[in-house]
């Protein structure tokens, strides 16, 4: 979001909530759903820097519940077990956060200095320590009773309901969305299977447990050290609830092993990165270490099946559905998105079969 001078004064009057002295506010990264500035204090009595988040209410609507869950996460963590988690910084009234004459809702967390991310992966040490981040995350959550946290987003990775969604926008659209669609709509219900997995493991607890999971597992969602290029922490944690052993893992392999991203329509150059994919795997399991189960552990690679089948799904879904949820750049953009992640859906399974 560009700083203008007709919203500089909303922003200011937000920081000036969360600390003293004159707030020099700049944008901070580039993120698609929230409004993020780091806000540095001058003046005498300063307080220290601090980034502070207008969170969307039109895709949150109960953003109190992210505080709610930052919090369990914070107490659990802190700055312990070899991550580093910026504290919520309270008002001056002691809330944890405030909502201003427009109903714009504002948070603001410590800024971790000495720090940087990184958006697109270049090596496969660089998506190693990224899995292996997410892994440890999970990990040093365990304590956590997940009966306590908000769902933020109720059924976001629940693939039955996904695919009943698919099959509803198949027997409701219209006649020239059905036709353009017949290949990807026979090919993803030739992979039925992968949902009939999805309601074994809710029917199996014991070996597939539900645990804090991030869901949204990418490299520019891990705080790196500027010094050491280390990983410091996940950040970007709003998505922070209960999940099964697929959705982090899964996301990864979807995002960080493909050769082209879900827009493209280089439909020859889909394929599987290995070393990346390998690297995924074997950070992921390094860092969740004996948190998972045998049964998680033997099938890993059904992970990334998953979640590219259900991304399919969605998009396949929206197009049919006359493009309702996701943004586009032009008429059949969800329609090949779908057949962009059906096309990796192949290239992944024969990758898997093959290891």
């Amino acid at each position: 979001m560009k700083i203008t001078s007709m919203n500089v004064d909303i922003i200011e009057a937000a920081a000036l909530q969360f600390g003293h002295g004159k707030p020099l506010v700049s944008s901070l990264g580039n993120g698609l759903i929230h409004h993020t500035y780091k806000v540095a204090f001058t003046g005498e009595g300063n307080s220290s820097p601090i980034v502070l988040q207008n969170i969307n209410r039109h895709m949150f609507k109960h953003p109190e519940n992210i505080i709610y869950n930052y919090r369990l996460v914070y107490d659990v963590i802190g700055t312990g077990n070899g991550l580093h988690i910026a504290p919520l910084i309270p008002t001056h009234d002691g809330k944890w956060y405030w909502v201003d004459e427009q109903q714009l809702f504002w948070r603001a967390t410590g800024f971790i200095a000495d720090s940087y991310t990184q958006t697109i992966p270049n090596t496969a040490a660089e998506v190693y320590k990224t899995a292996q981040c997410f892994g440890h995350f999970t990990r040093s959550l365990n304590s956590i009773d997940t009966t306590k946290l908000k769902v933020i987003i109720p059924h976001f990775h629940d693939l039955a309901l996904r695919y009943a969604q698919f099959e509803q926008a198949v027997s409701e659209a219209a006649i020239s969305r059905l036709l353009k669609s017949t290949h990807v709509i026979a090919e993803l219900r030739q992979r039925r299977k992968l949902v009939d997995f999805y309601e074994f493991i809710q029917q199996h607890p014991a070996d597939y447990h539900t645990r804090v999971m991030h869901h949204d597992c990418k490299l520019s969602n891990i705080l790196l050290d500027t010094t050491t290029h280390q990983a410091l922490c996940p950040v970007d944690l709003d998505t922070i609830m209960p999940g099964l052993f697929f959705s982090d893992v899964g996301d990864m392999i979807r995002s960080m092993s493909a050769t082209q991203d879900e827009n493209s329509t280089q439909w020859e150059d889909i394929a599987i990165n290995a070393d990346f994919y390998k690297a995924i795997i074997a950070g992921y399991l390094e860092g969740i270490g004996d948190n998972f189960t045998p049964a998680e552990k033997k099938h890993i690679h059904q992970a990334g099946l998953m979640m590219v089948y259900m991304q399919s799904l969605r998009f396949v879904t929206d197009f049919l559905n006359n493009d309702v949820y996701y943004k586009i750049d032009y008429p059949e953009q969800n329609l090949n998105r779908a057949l962009n992640q059906l096309i990796l859906l192949e290239k992944l399974e024969e990758f898997v079969a093959e290891l």
